[in-house]
C-alpha cells in the first residue's frame, strides 16, 4: 500500500528538530508513548510514521514497509499481543539505513543489541529480547491505524523522540503546538541565562 499523502510539511517537520519532548510534556500528555524508550545510543528521532501491524511471530510485512518507506520516514510497528518478541535487529537496521529511514518505533522488542549500539540509528522499543519474529508470510497490514502505548497512530503522523521519551502527534496537533513549544523553549533559555548569571555573580562575591 502506498504512503498516504500527509499534511505534515517539510518545514513543520524541520521545526520539530529544535523541540524537545520534555517541552511537549509541559504542554500535553496526549501522544506520549509511555514505556517505549530508546534502546540505542542514537536517540533523536523526527519523521513521518509509516505504520506496520504484525500477526503473531511473523515479521514479513516489515520487508514491504522498508521497500515503500521514503527517506526520513519512521517505521511504527505494532506487535499486537506478541510484545515479548523482537521484530527489529541488525540486518533490518542496515536495510533501513540504506533507505535513509529515520528510525523505528515498536511496542515489541529489539535484538542484536550489541550490533545496534554500533550503528547510528534510533531504535525505540519496550525492551530487548532473544526471541524474534520469523518470515512466516502470514499477513499483516501496512499504513493502517495502529495503537501503541494506548496512543492511536495514523500513517503520516509526526514521531518525535529523544533521550527523555517519545511522542506521536497528529499533523494538526503538531501544527498547533509548534509555536507554543518554541516560545516555551525561548523563555527557558532566557531564564537559564538569568540563573547562570546569578550563580556567577554569587561566586564572584564569595
Amino acid at each position: 500500500m502506498p504512503m498516504p499523502t500527509s499534511t505534515l510539511s517539510r518545514e513543520l517537520v524541520d521545526t520539530y528538530r529544535a523541540i524537545a519532548t520534555s517541552t511537549l510534556g509541559h504542554i500535553t500528555d496526549t501522544g506520549y508513548l509511555k514505556g517505549i524508550t530508546a534502546q540505542t545510543p542514537s536517540k533523536r528521532l523526527i519523521g513521518r510514521a509509516v505504520t506496520v501491524t504484525l500477526p503473531p511471530m511473523d515479521g514479513s510485512m516489515i520487508r514491504e514497509a522498508l521497500a515503500t518507506a521514503q527517506p526520513g520516514d519512521v517505521l511504527v510497528i505494532d506487535m499486537g499481543e506478541d510484545t515479548d518478541r523482537a521484530c527489529w535487529g541488525e540486518l533490518r537496521t542496515l536495510a533501513a539505513l540504506n533507505k535513509q529511514v529515520a528510525g523505528v518505533v515498536t511496542n515489541g522488542c529489539a535484538t542484536d543489541i550489541a550490533a545496534l549500539n554500533q550503528l547510528h540509528f534510533p531504535v525505540y522499543a519496550t525492551g530487548i529480547s532473544a526471541i524474534t519474529t520469523r518470515p512466516v508470510n502470514g499477513g499483516g497490514h501496512l499504513n493502517e491505524t495502529v495503537r501503541l502505548a494506548d496512543t492511536v497512530i495514523e500513517p503520516g503522523d509526526l514521531i518525535v523522540g529523544d533521550a527523555d521519551g517519545l511522542y506521536a502527534l497528529t499533523p494538526q496537533a503538531a501544527l498547533e503546538m509548534a509555536q507554543p513549544a518554541l516560545a516555551k523553549q525561548d523563555w527557558e533559555a532566557r531564564y537559564r541565562q538569568e540563573l547562570l548569571a546569578t550563580d556567577m555573580a554569587g561566586a564572584v562575591q564569595a
